[in-house]
């Protein structure tokens, strides 16, 4: 198979920096903002993570940006082929500058995650969650999305599935507008919900039965995960059949919910709240008809290259 990678900018340095409009994008540009680095200072790839890891192997991309789980599957397959994977840290005056200006948070990468780390990795994090339409996900459908996630959570053989948890399962939900559904089965459980809960105009007796999931690319963890998801919804919710599709993920995915084309999305909760206040990729058009269904688990910025790169830190490339 020969990859083709498309490129923008002109600077000497190949940086996979996600999908365009993507979360992964957005970040990506953040993080190498925080060492000096603007458009034009690399060559941008604009791929998802499985392509750009394709590209780390073959040597056509020197540093790949992802938003992925703890461990990520995709990372560890780099690592069998290529051998020499070097994950890349954020300063501390990196840190502090991603905290200021989004939603991010610093967070240990313990050395333990990789058989290739020889140290602890510092990075930053922050929640996928899943988002629903109030248009057509109805307040009973919504109890039970909600309901299967965290008691059929078991079955899902997905390494994330484990943080599906009612302890978790408000994460992300912080400024959010919550399903009314969702709220029901989680206060049942005990929970404290303070969200303000979301306006339906989803219709239970006029319920559709074919339903899309906006998952990611199939070399991130979403696409993989939400099919899991959508055949457990499929096995545990009576009339209820979801397709998941591959996508950009989050931006895209709250845009088509938004759009009336799709009914449930993944989604890091940092666009997620930038969807609903029109900031950000939303400024003038603000996503109204979504609202928080539940955490699925926790989202981290990891950098990757490899040694025969000689990069050691993203400020090598400044």
């Amino acid at each position: 198979m020969v990859l083709v990678l498309s490129a923008c900018g002109g600077g000497s340095e190949n940086i996979a920096i996600g999908p365009a409009a993507s979360e992964t994008n957005n970040v990506a540009k953040l993080i190498l903002q925080a060492y000096g680095l603007e458009d034009g200072d690399y060559k941008a790839y604009q791929e998802g993570f499985g392509d750009a890891a394709d590209g780390v192997q073959d040597g056509n991309i020197d540093v790949s940006i992802g938003i992925l789980g703890l461990p990520a599957a995709s990372i560890e397959s780099l690592q069998a082929s290529a051998g020499d994977v070097k994950m890349l840290g954020l300063s501390d005056k990196a840190i502090e500058h991603i905290e200021k200006n989004s939603g991010y948070r610093r967070l240990t990468i313990p050395k333990e995650t990789y058989d290739f780390l020889t140290e602890d990795i510092e990075t930053v994090t922050a929640y996928a969650i899943l988002m629903g339409s109030t248009d057509t996900i109805d307040e009973e459908l919504g109890y039970e999305i909600a309901k299967s996630m965290i008691e059929n959570a078991s079955e899902n053989t997905h390494a994330q599935a484990q943080q599906m948890t009612l302890e978790n399962a408000l994460r992300g939900a912080e400024g959010l507008l919550i399903h009314p559904g969702a709220k029901r089965y989680y206060e049942e459980q005990g929970l404290t919900v303070e969200n303000e809960v979301a306006e339906l105009t989803a219709d239970a007796t006029k319920r559709k039965k074919e339903f899309i999931l906006g998952t990611g690319s199939q070399g991130g963890t979403y696409y993989p995960l939400g099919g899991e998801m959508a055949n457990l919804w499929n096995k545990y919710i009576d009339g209820m059949n979801v397709t998941n599709t591959e996508t950009g993920a989050s931006v895209e995915n709250l845009s088509t919910i938004r759009d009336g084309h799709m009914d449930l999305g993944m989604s890091v909760h940092v666009p997620a709240l930038q969807a609903l206040n029109g900031e950000a990729e939303f400024e003038g058009h603000e996503v109204k008809n979504a609202a928080f269904i539940g955490h699925i688990y926790p989202e981290v910025i990891q950098i990757v290259t490899r040694e025969k790169t000689k990069i050691k830190s993203l400020g090598d490339l400044k």
